[in-house]
């Protein structure tokens, strides 16, 4: 039998790259769609640096994705009003959920967002 191999704990680059992950969605306040291409590009060109790293680009991106669907979804809304008031509710949650995971990722905890549609495996 194999012995369990030990944690080691991610370097400071990983873990910067792996918060860099989580903030570069904040491209998407910049141009639109950056929510979604700033995630996917670090995760494209680091996911190779570290396991970490590949995980929480992966994260990352998938709720930048949920996000994207469910911004989409309160505009249709707004044709019944309710959308207005869930938009707010869903960019603040994005906002604060964004930080807490970048922040994290920083201090080398693995972060899963909340309410996630994990599509990219």
């Amino acid at each position: 039998m194999d012995e369990p191999t030990e944690y080691q704990e991610p370097t400071r680059e990983v873990r910067q790259w792996a918060m860099f992950c989580h903030f570069s969605a904040f491209l998407g306040l910049v141009f639109p769609f950056g929510n979604l291409l700033g995630p996917l590009i670090v995760w494209q060109i680091k996911k190779d640096l570290d396991p970490f790293v590949d995980a929480q680009g992966k994260e990352a991106l998938n709720f930048q994705i949920t996000v994207a669907l469910a911004v989409v979804l309160c505009f249709l809304l707004m044709l019944v009003v309710i959308g207005f008031p869930l938009l707010g509710l869903v960019s603040i949650g994005a906002l604060v959920l964004t930080i807490i995971a970048g922040i994290k990722a920083n201090e080398g905890q693995a972060y899963r967002y909340p309410f996630c549609w994990r599509l990219v495996k």
